[in-house]
């Protein structure tokens, strides 16, 4: 069973293309992160995690979630994790959350996607998304194989870098950055209500009929990035910004980067510090 995660789509995508080669049943994990449904779940076919990256790790949010869930049946247990830039040493981590969970860690596998993470970097324009798209379709075909082989995904090396980004990084990261301070709405707001159906937190909700923001977030960038009017600003820094969902130009597109995205489905990141997707 392919599990996943996803705020603007990358990770969705990337379930999905596995799902169709492997033929295994996909779950999008958004509404059971939302209502906090930690009800035991099984499959006889290995488990497929695919997520993105928060400052170099899976997002606590999914993280929380896959300690809570007694995952039963196969105990094979694969991680995809989409990325702007790299996974860091997310491995470790997953290796010791396969540990505490009794299931047999069948490796990490780095898939590089479009950014999305505007809070602090700059979404791609969708030429050299489409590049990327393309780049990763093929690192996803090989990622179903070695599924459907039983194959453990190949071990990525680890430099000193890694290891200080997912660990000490990653520690400071949640707490200095990971909050809902600096989102606020513009008169562009029509107010749709979409950034309060997308937020895995149900951190959002409308006042007035703006949205106004609580204390829990996890930087997925679904409200700003899936707003249908732009409306949504991240201080000052997403001001003239693209906003970047998996992919908004696939329906005027001909052929779709690829086989390229078909639909859009509950929230993703590009990895917080270059790890949201």
């Amino acid at each position: 069973m392919i599990l996943y995660y996803s705020g603007t789509g990358n990770s969705e995508y990337a379930a999905k293309r596995i799902g169709e080669r492997t033929g295994d049943e996909v779950l999008n994990l958004f509404e059971k992160l939302r209502g906090g449904d930690s009800s035991e779940m099984h499959s006889e076919r290995p488990w497929v995690v695919v997520t993105p990256v928060y400052a170099w790790r899976i997002p606590r949010i999914v993280q929380e979630w896959l300690r809570k869930t007694k995952l039963t049946g196969n105990s094979d247990i694969y991680f995809v994790l989409t990325c702007g830039a790299g996974i860091g040493n997310a491995g470790k981590y997953v290796k010791e959350l396969c540990a505490e969970k009794g299931l047999q860690d069948r490796g990490c596998l780095e898939v590089l996607m479009p950014e999305n993470y505007i809070a602090l970097f700059s979404p791609p324009m969708e030429a050299e998304a489409r590049k990327i798209i393309g780049r990763a379709e093929s690192v996803l075909d090989q990622a179903a194989e070695a599924v459907k082989s039983g194959k453990t995904f190949p071990e990525k090396p680890v430099t000193f870098t890694d290891r200080i980004l997912s660990g000490a990084v990653n520690e400071l990261f949640y707490p200095l950055f990971i909050h809902a301070k600096k989102f606020h709405v513009t008169d562009a707001c029509v107010s749709c209500g979409n950034c309060v159906k997308v937020c895995p937190f149900q951190n959002i909700r409308l006042q007035d009929g703006k949205p106004v923001w609580g204390d829990r977030c996890t930087h997925c960038m679904a409200c700003i990035c899936r707003c249908p009017k732009n409306a949504i600003e991240y201080g000052k820094h997403s001001r003239g910004l693209p906003r970047y969902t998996f992919p908004a130009f696939s329906e005027e597109a001909e052929g779709e980067p690829q086989e390229a995205a078909r639909e859009e489905d509950g929230g993703e990141p590009q990895e917080a510090a270059r790890e949201k997707t």
